[in-house]
């Protein structure tokens, strides 16, 4: 099979290096790319905006499947497009992919399907701010109804805080959405749809904040561990059958059935499991942990789903033990980050980039705010985080940072669902 993966992130390059190692795969392309993806895949120039610059690539390439990383082609109709050309895709239509795409059309799929999330309004005008803000108490939180690549949200205690921010998103053209602050730890399940039929991968969890112990901005992702001790073995099976399959199903009421991943962020709070996001795509950082630990060949399974047999694929495969991702950013992020610094020691195992690109002069350097994954595994979560910290060591970025508490409470037991009692 040959597989063309389109994208330039960690995620992209977790993908395609879980796809080399399918021996199904006789040919791998990842476009753009980025300076680690092309240590395992061919990297054709590529503008992922442009619907058709993706088809003309598939065609040349001759690709049997492709595979749609980003959530910004997705929601721009990519998928649409590559199958109305006589490709295999996998990744959602536009109608379908509006599930992240707009959180307004989100709340009103989880509400015609009967799935718990936040109390929200939705404000367009502000006008209506005020009034808006006094329905709610703090924290606050405070959302981009529209793509923001998980820099849009901001939770606060501090009104002033919240109004800013909503009032920042208006500004820009943007309608704000608030919601009610959902307690509890948070949970990252990713699942296979391909209409009815859905096949949940590894919970994982994911660190928002820039830095330890949960302080400063949200950022697009810091890290991730999978799986989670603290939860039941029947969470995926619960989350699935309490909150993926009736929006599934709803998506299908509505004619737009949904086919591709579909990964639910949630919150395990004190009255149950309650939503948080959908998004339409793999996730990132969890898949860079996710993809680490299966063992079921990745390019069938995107196939099946990407061709209507999912119903008929064989129970997936994991490997034991933990895996834990740690991101290393550029200095400035999650604001403005410096770009362009020489990146050393990333051509190891267990490392994936995320915005690197090589120079003319074959150095590796940054191009993005996030601009490596470092993944460590081990037979528990313990060991995990000492092997993805030791691979960490030798990389060398002027200005980086990352968390130094990526699974650490986890690790601990010092997580807990709250009960309905506080």
């Amino acid at each position: 099979m040959r597989v063309l993966v389109v994208g330039n992130g960690a995620r992209e390059h977790a993908i395609s290096v879980s796809l080399a190692q399918d021996p199904g795969v006789t040919a791998l392309a990842c476009a753009p790319g980025n300076a680690g993806t092309a240590a395992v895949a061919e990297s054709p120039g590529l503008d992922v905006a442009d619907n058709d610059a993706v088809v003309a690539l598939a065609r040349s390439w001759q690709a049997d499947l492709v595979v749609i990383g980003p959530e910004g082609p997705l929601v721009n109709g990519a998928a649409d497009a590559v199958r109305a050309a006589g490709f295999a895709c996998f990744g959602p239509g536009r109608e379908a992919a509006r599930i992240e795409g707009s959180k307004a059309f989100a709340k009103a799929v989880m509400s015609a399907a009967g799935v718990p999330t936040a109390s929200s309004v939705v404000v367009d005008n502000p006008a209506h701010l005020e009034t808006a803000l006094g329905v709610f108490t703090p924290p606050y939180v405070v959302k981009d109804d529209s793509l923001a690549a998980g820099k849009g949200v901001v939770v606060s205690p501090d009104l002033e805080v919240a109004r800013a921010h909503a009032l920042s998103l208006l500004d820009a053209g943007h309608p704000a959405l608030l919601e009610s602050f959902l307690d509890g730890p948070e949970v990252s399940l990713f699942c296979l749809v391909d209409g009815d039929t859905v096949v949940p991968l590894l919970p994982a969890q994911d660190f928002k904040r820039v830095g330890d112990d949960d302080t400063g901005p949200n950022t697009g992702g810091m890290g991730a561990y999978a799986p989670l001790p603290w939860a039941g073995d029947d969470l995926a099976a619960d989350l699935v059958e309490r909150i993926v399959r009736p929006v599934a199903a709803e998506l299908v009421n509505r004619g737009t059935p949904f086919s591709g991943l579909l990964y639910a962020g949630l919150a395990m709070t004190s009255q149950g499991p309650a939503v948080i996001e959908f998004n339409c795509r793999f996730g990132d950082p969890e898949t860079q942990a996710v993809l680490a630990l299966l063992r079921t060949p990745l390019a069938g399974l995107l196939h099946a789903t990407a061709t209507g047999t999912l119903a008929d694929h064989p129970p997936l495969e994991w490997a034991d033990g933990s895996a834990v991702t740690v991101v290393v950013a550029a200095e400035g992020y999650p604001a403005t980050p410096r770009l362009g610094d020489v990146v050393t020691g990333a051509d190891a195992a267990g490392v994936l980039h995320a915005g690197t690109r090589r120079r003319d002069d074959g150095a590796v350097v940054s191009s993005g705010g996030r601009v490596l994954s470092v993944v460590g595994t081990g037979a528990d979560l313990a060991a995990a985080r000492v092997d993805a910290y030791a691979r960490l060591e030798p990389i060398r970025l002027a200005g980086s940072h990352q968390r130094t508490d990526i699974a650490l409470k986890a690790e601990r037991g010092e997580i807990r669902v709250p009960d309905a009692t506080g």
